[in-house]
């Protein structure tokens, strides 16, 4: 009786078994079918609960948005920087000479750029150079195909310049960096942070109104005279190409 007993849940259990296994098979099978559609709809489900909150969503859209934003403004600069060459390029008439810079040396105590043209394209010695945002610095000297352009960031510039806003002349000196020093000859000028800066009408070596900076801060008066620092309009170190004015003033 109890062998009859044993035998029959014995075979129920082999049977629930292979059920078990058979269901199992199914089960992958149709996870294999569905390329894990079910797993992901599961997880889905049980991992709901541990989703990020509000908090972090708004993290997320906020750095999203600032992504956003820097890109479109460095769009909106390259695309402000290629206008402006394609300006260059195409703007070559009898006063202004269009040219690529071919190379730099704007570190350091030397500054200058080197240009791809020269004397066979008529360019002499002390011509203006002018770049997107306005004066770069003078032609020093040119060979046949080439020609150095010292950069009025150079210890070697210093130029005659006008301030608008007070009207007054004063001189501007390279100190061999980024930010030339404008020297007013009067402890009394009211020169402010944001000033602009230009050619000025009285330069025997620039022509007049050509942009060149804003005043970005001021030293303390020094004796009989004011100076203070310029940040420049026109970037050395990232223009590609540039006007050189055939005018020279004598």
């Amino acid at each position: 009786m109890f062998d009859i007993r044993r035998i029959s849940t014995s075979r129920w259990w082999h049977k629930k078994k292979n059920l078990i296994f058979f269901g199992v098979f199914l089960f992958l099978v149709f996870v294999r079918i569905s390329k894990g559609s079910i797993y992901k709809d599961f997880y889905y489900f049980i991992s709901k609960p541990f989703w990020p909150g509000q908090f972090q969503k708004e993290v997320i859209l906020q750095s999203i948005d600032q992504e956003s934003l820097i890109k479109l403004n460095l769009l909106t600069k390259d695309n402000k920087r290629l206008r402006q060459i394609l300006s260059l390029q195409e703007s070559s008439n009898n006063d202004n000479i269009s040219a690529a810079v071919i190379s730099r040396k704007t570190g350091s105590w030397w500054r200058q750029i080197i240009l791809n043209k020269g004397s066979k394209d008529g360019v002499e010695t002390g011509s203006v150079v002018v770049g997107p945002g306005g004066l770069l610095g003078r032609v020093k000297n040119t060979s046949l195909f080439t020609s150095s352009v010292t950069l009025i960031t150079s210890p070697e510039s210093k130029l005659g310049v006008w301030v608008d806003r007070i009207q007054i002349n004063g001189l501007l000196v390279g100190l061999g960096n980024d930010y030339p020093s404008l020297i007013l000859y009067s402890r009394d000028a009211d020169i402010k942070v944001g000033d602009f800066v230009s050619s000025s009408p009285a330069s025997t070596l620039l022509p007049p109104n050509i942009p060149i900076g804003v005043v970005q801060s001021i030293d303390k008066p020094f004796k009989s005279k004011k100076m203070a620092k310029i940040s420049l309009l026109a970037k050395p170190h990232v223009i590609d190409w540039v006007q050189i004015l055939k005018v020279k003033i004598k």
